[in-house]
């Protein structure tokens, strides 16, 4: 009886977690997200740069892929950002600048920049109003969501459920298909 209760317990957890990333997709835990081919939602947030904030607007003229992530130093966030950096001349070589945005301050960002080398800026989305605008806020946090937006402000693709480890190969796919090089 014990065993059987047991396997029963086990099916269930596997059955659950295995729907979880389809669920995720379908209904995204953040919030609504923004249309495609629309504007993207404005932002103006502080950065680790030293330039006091950058802006959405800031980056008119060029592809942005702006990527939400939950907090600086963890696992997960920190093979995100090396493999974004890794790929960081692939991305200018497509007219492409990479932003990072968590709930995490500027001193933060500053340091895990420091800490993983990274020459992109990271943006402190302190009180989660542009994550909620994007559809990446789960309280406290913001979720690992990224949306490429083109040269005119337009937001082009997203991307929910992301897998760290791949995420960037991604992302430079559909960069490449967006821009007609795929």
């Amino acid at each position: 009886m014990f065993l059987k209760s047991l396997l029963s317990l086990v099916l269930t957890v596997v059955f659950t977690l295995s729907a979880y990333p389809s669920a995720v997709s379908a209904t995204p835990m953040g919030g609504t997200l923004p249309e495609l081919h629309k504007p993207a939602p404005e932002f103006t947030l502080p950065t680790n740069t030293g330039d006091g904030t950058i802006s959405l607007a800031d980056y008119r003229g060029q592809w942005v892929v702006a990527y939400f992530y939950p907090r600086d130093f963890t696992p997960g966030c920190t093979l995100e950002a090396r493999r974004f950096q890794e790929d960081l001349p692939k991305y200018l070589e497509r007219n492409t600048q990479i932003v990072g945005i968590s709930v995490d301050d500027v001193d933060s960002h500053a340091e895990f920049c420091d800490s993983e080398g990274l020459k992109f800026p990271l943006l402190a989305d302190e009180n989660g109003a542009v994550s909620k605008a994007y559809g990446a806020w789960l309280a406290p946090l913001s979720l690992r969501h990224t949306y490429i937006i083109d040269p005119d402000g337009n937001l082009q693709a997203v991307f929910t459920g992301v897998r760290p480890v791949i995420h960037s190969a991604e992302v430079l796919a559909k960069l490449d298909e967006l821009q007609g090089q795929g």
